[in-house]
């Protein structure tokens, strides 16, 4: 293998890491915020208000990672980090289909309502 196509390779990497980084950071903001903003709005019963989004972001959010890897030695790789947020969300939406109070699938996607 080349020089040029290791440095290319590295170059990919870099920004693919700094693309999970950027993802990771607004999917944590964005759950945390809203899901709080969900628990202050609607009370903190059931369950499903807003408290799976914020879950949810926290096992997304690069602080969380850290600070789990700097005083208990428990290091998890960005994708476990993915799958964790992923299906902490995907099982709120089935707590809301078995409650009757939604449905899995969202009614209307954003671009939809244009």
């Amino acid at each position: 293998m080349s020089a040029s196509a290791t440095g290319q390779q590295q170059g990919i990497k870099q920004i693919l890491r700094y693309f999970g980084w950027t993802v990771a950071w607004g999917w944590g903001l964005l759950t945390i915020i809203g899901g709080l903003g969900l628990i202050i709005t609607l009370g903190p019963w059931p369950p499903t208000n807003g408290w799976f989004a914020l879950f949810s972001g926290l096992a997304a959010w690069p602080p969380t990672a850290w600070t789990l890897r700097r005083y208990r030695g428990i290091s998890f790789p960005g994708w476990v980090r993915f799958v964790a947020a992923f299906a902490i969300i995907l099982l709120g939406r089935l707590t809301l289909k078995i409650e009757g109070r939604g449905t899995f699938l969202p009614d209307r996607l954003p671009w939809q309502t244009l």
